[in-house]
């Protein structure tokens, strides 16, 4: 679905569904340097199970026209226009990474638009290292390595995709190339500079990787704590991309939360 926010183009697949004010909806939001792709089978599920669909590109990447946001609070303001302009008054935010933070940025500061968020790999704080910071602030391919690398379990390389005619590694980094100069350091410079407000108040599930060496399991309970009766999910063997790495143990975990709520 093609859309305007601020005047721009804003891109979101929708599994091949229009609209149904009718319908619950529930909003995709990608991470750092990736796109709406990121949720392929878990996206295409409840479009196809009775829900609305939007799997969005942050301004800047993949369909969507830049230049992209400089911070998560911005994007969680951008998401909410989103919304209005796909005339949906409430979604479930489901998240990834950078995602996880302009989720529980939009809950926290724009509740009445959200029902419930779902994280899957996150932190808080969500520091980068200067090393992955300093390569993508100089448009050094070594970083696109470090997010490819870091961003998947040992054992990804090894094959046994689950995700038949997929590479993992050669994927994430084709979504890595295809950005603008500047774009990923942007965006990590964004999560590390995060401050959560606080607030949320809507349901939250975790969904996070035991394997997970970019935003590890432990990394994430400043943010569990602070998000009242918060549950959570470790998948054993996945790493950081665990829409890619585990995608039915991601998907059953997002079909048993999103479908306990009652929110339009």
């Amino acid at each position: 679905m093609k859309l305007e926010v601020d005047g721009k183009a804003a891109y979101a697949y929708t599994a091949n569904h229009d609209i149904d004010p009718a319908k619950r909806s529930v909003v995709f939001i990608h991470g750092a340097g990736l796109d709406h792709s990121s949720f392929g089978l878990q996206s295409r599920y409840f479009g196809y199970h009775g829900w609305n669909v939007l799997a969005l590109d942050l301004p800047g990447h993949g369909r969507s026209a830049g230049p992209a946001l400089k911070s998560v609070p911005a994007m969680a303001d951008w998401v909410v226009r989103l919304l209005d302009a796909a005339k949906i008054a409430q979604a479930s935010l489901v998240g990834h990474s950078m995602g996880t933070l302009v989720c529980v940025d939009c809950a926290a500061r724009h509740a009445s638009r959200v029902g419930r968020v779902a994280l899957v790999a996150t932190a808080y704080p969500m520091k980068v290292s200067d090393a992955f910071l300093g390569a993508a602030e100089r448009n050094e391919y070594s970083a696109f390595d470090m997010s490819t690398i870091w961003g998947h379990a040992p054992q990804v390389p090894l094959g046994g995709n689950p995700n038949p005619g997929m590479w993992m590694y050669g994927d994430t980094q084709a979504r890595l190339e295809r950005l603008a100069p500047g774009v990923l350091h942007g965006d990590l410079k964004a999560v590390n500079d995060y401050v959560f407000p606080g607030g949320v108040k809507c349901p939250a599930l975790f969904i996070l990787g035991r394997r997970d060496v970019m935003t590890p399991v432990r990394a994430a309970k400043a943010l569990q704590d602070a998000i009242p009766g918060a549950k959570s999910v470790v998948i054993d063997y996945s790493g950081h991309s665990l829409m890619a790495e585990a995608p039915d143990a991601t998907l059953d975990a997002l079909i048993g939360f999103l479908n306990s709520g009652t929110e339009p």
